[in-house]
């Protein structure tokens, strides 16, 4: 048990808890970046290459279409519960997380901020629709047979790695409505959180009395802005997470534990 920790969290009755990939991986879900904080593949598809390259988003959806089996049956793990039960103690003002998995929802956590939207649903860049992933799931499987049985491995936020494959023949769907492109609803590097997201985390953070960071490098500034934004309100800081962040000389405690470890305490 980190006692430190412990006192911080014991210390504090209203916790903005900003959470990253670190918190899904024991879900099944690779991160991206190593415990130096530099990428361990390469950087994912951009929302400029993802909207103006029509082979780009035949390979995205191909490569989803077979990481999603995977993805989209994640289940909650010890991370995910042990921030949901601190919550039921009536100790965070916000949940905040940079995932995109849903996992903190179906863990039980509510009025979670999806910083960076959500895997599981689509929209139309068209018309502005959304929709559920699932059924175009289904959609991408009916006019791409075989696609889904195709050997692949596992990559970050849904994705796969297909080796060698020629991906010119997969079929995208356009939007049924207006003919638009249809983008899973999340926000890709290069798009930018929408306004009013970034205004509610900011009113969360006006009205918290410390931070709590999990499993997050913050090496993307969509999460570290509000880290530095505590820092400069005079906020106590604590993080959780095995490597290096880019908020380390921000804060007023490191926790360099494994976050399930590091949190167990919460579900004893």
């Amino acid at each position: 048990m980190a006692e430190p920790l412990v006192d911080f969290i014991a210390a504090h009755q209203r916790l903005l808890v900003l959470t990253g990939a670190g918190c899904s991986t024991a879900s099944g879900i690779p991160d991206y970046r190593d415990q130096a904080g530099a990428w361990k593949r390469p950087p994912p598809m951009t929302y400029q290459t993802f909207t103006g390259d029509p082979a780009a988003r035949q390979r995205y959806w191909a490569r989803s279409l077979v990481g999603w089996q995977r993805f989209g049956s994640a289940a909650p793990n010890a991370v995910h519960r042990a921030l949901a039960a601190l919550q039921g103690q009536g100790r965070v003002q916000c949940l905040v997380t940079q995932n995109v998995d849903g996992l903190h929802d179906a863990a039980g956590s509510t009025g979670v901020i999806d910083l960076h939207g959500r895997l599981d649903a689509i929209t139309c860049l068209g018309c502005g629709r959304r929709g559920r992933r699932e059924s175009f799931q289904q959609h991408l499987v009916a006019e791409n047979p075989g696609w889904a049985q195709l050997p692949a491995g596992i990559a970050p936020d849904g994705d796969a790695d297909l080796d060698a494959v020629d991906f010119s023949a997969f079929k995208v769907p356009d939007c049924a409505h207006c003919g638009g492109i249809l983008k899973p609803d999340v926000v890709f590097f290069g798009e930018s959180v929408p306004r009013a997201r970034v205004e509610a985390v900011q009113a969360h953070l006006d009205a918290a009395d410390a931070v709590l960071v999990v499993g997050s490098s913050l090496m993307v500034w969509s999460g570290f802005r509000f880290v530095r934004a505590a820092a400069q309100a005079g906020l106590p800081i604590a993080i959780v997470n095995q490597g290096t962040t880019r908020a380390d000389s921000l804060v007023t405690l490191k926790c360099a534990e494994d976050c399930s470890q590091a949190l167990a305490f919460l579900l004893g």
